[in-house]
């Protein structure tokens, strides 16, 4: 989702980048460590192998003439433009291509899927073989049955989630084969869908709503069939409180873990025949806690992450005990590395990527180590009005996909332009 410059936090004509000296950015470097190494370690299938780690990559190089800066030693290129054919495929690639998440083959290979955010919206996918070359491309999710399909997430069963980011948004459930039809899932609520994580411990549905007042949602199926497919048809949708007052939550800073509570949703689906014709899903439990514009997330070792952009935060939930804390703020830095949040994964380290959309040219792919470690992955150059998205590894970890939404030139407009990158190298160390 676009930032637009007014969306940034402002306190007496100082933006908060500038809003705190260096001896508290010394500090909430300290805080962040800590944070993230009580959150746990671990893996959980993100590619590159069990507990894998990021390498540090060292600084950036000079921009290349696809619009990019990569670290020095690796190579990049351009897998996918908006509105053209893909090499050796009958696939015309989508504009404004937004979240992504790669599959393992039983080839050695993978596919990659992509939303578009726009309308019509819809979701394509590419294959790769073991090696990384395109091998074939082909539609999951048709734009004439979705719009401004946002981002998503991949489930334990191996399919992928793709939400609608608009108030009557619903989460659509595509076969990244392409081989199944996609299936609509309305229990998991009407809202503006941003992203979707499920706890394959429990094969609950966690969801974010990028809304300034949006919620944090779950939804809980009746019928789980823990490690296989639940029935997504039957259960309850739940919202979070945290159980501390309001103005705490909101507060700049890193919240240490506070207790919440779920509490159930009235009334998941408050449409007929395309209206809204009820209370917006987010406001029927005025008690539940509002999050300043819900983005990425992201289930590791039992912590649900997630992002929001209005105070570009990064939050971690302890499924088993029940528990909310911030883990990021970028008002404890003087000069953030990372000062945007959107689309996040966790490596199977425990390594937090976060890329960013925001109002500046520079946006970056941005990691976070569980030792306190922020550095940049790569970065967009000269692609004002742009964001980055879709951020997923291949399974070998050799591969890193993203996208540049709207491309060199298109400076924010919508609906004509994207590219879709593949920057290639050893980001485990290997």
């Amino acid at each position: 989702m676009i930032i637009l410059p007014s969306a940034r936090r402002v306190r007496g004509g100082l933006s908060r980048r500038g809003f705190l000296k260096r001896g508290a950015q010394a500090a909430a470097y300290v805080a962040l460590a800590r944070a993230l190494a009580a959150c746990g370690g671990g893996g959980d299938g993100n590619g590159a192998g069990d507990g894998a780690r990021l390498a540090k990559v060292g600084a950036l190089g000079e921009p290349l003439d696809i619009g990019i800066r990569i670290p020095r030693g690796f190579s990049a290129r351009v897998i996918a433009r908006a509105g053209e054919t893909i090499e050796g495929t009958a696939l015309r690639w989508h504009s404004d291509p937004d979240g992504g998440a790669t599959f393992a083959t039983d080839d050695g290979g993978w596919i990659y899927v992509s939303n578009r955010e726009f309308l019509p919206g819809g979701v394509d996918a590419i294959r790769f073989d073991a090696g990384g070359a395109i091998v074939d491309a082909y539609n999951v999710l048709p734009g004439a049955l979705t719009r401004i399909n946002c981002s998503g997430g991949a489930t334990p069963w191996k399919t992928w989630m793709s939400g609608e980011e608009y108030d009557l948004g619903i989460v659509w459930e595509c076969d990244p084969w392409g081989v199944a039809s996609p299936t609509p899932l309305r229990a998991l609520g009407t809202f503006a869908h941003e992203a979707v994580a499920v706890d394959p411990r429990t094969n609950i549905v966690y969801e974010t709503e990028d809304k300034p007042d949006g919620r944090f949602y779950r939804f809980v199926p009746d019928t789980p069939n823990v490690g296989g497919k639940p029935d997504l048809a039957r259960g309850t949708l739940q919202v979070m409180r945290v159980l501390a007052d309001p103005a705490t939550v909101a507060a700049d800073g890193l919240l240490p873990a506070t207790k919440v509570e779920w509490l159930d949703v009235p009334d998941p689906n408050p449409v007929l025949g395309g209206v809204l014709i009820g209370k917006p899903t987010r406001e029927q439990v005025p008690e539940s806690t509002a999050f300043d514009g819900g983005e990425g997330i992201w289930h590791h070792e039992g912590l649900i992450y997630f992002t929001t952009k209005g105070d570009r935060k990064i939050w971690a939930h302890d499924t088993a005990a029940g528990t909310l804390a911030c883990v990021y703020d970028d008002s404890l830095y003087a000069a953030p590395v990372l000062d945007s949040v959107d689309n996040i994964l966790v490596t199977p380290g425990g390594d937090l990527v976060v890329v960013e959309d925001k109002s500046e040219a520079n946006q970056q792919a941005v990691a976070i180590t569980p030792d306190g470690a922020i550095f940049p992955l790569i970065e967009l150059s000269g692609q004002q009005g742009s964001e980055v998205t879709g951020p997923a590894f291949s399974p070998d970890g050799r591969h890193f996909y993203f996208s540049s939404q709207r491309g060199p030139g298109a400076d924010a407009a919508t609906g004509s332009a994207g590219v879709t990158y593949c920057v290639s190298g050893p980001w485990f160390g290997r």
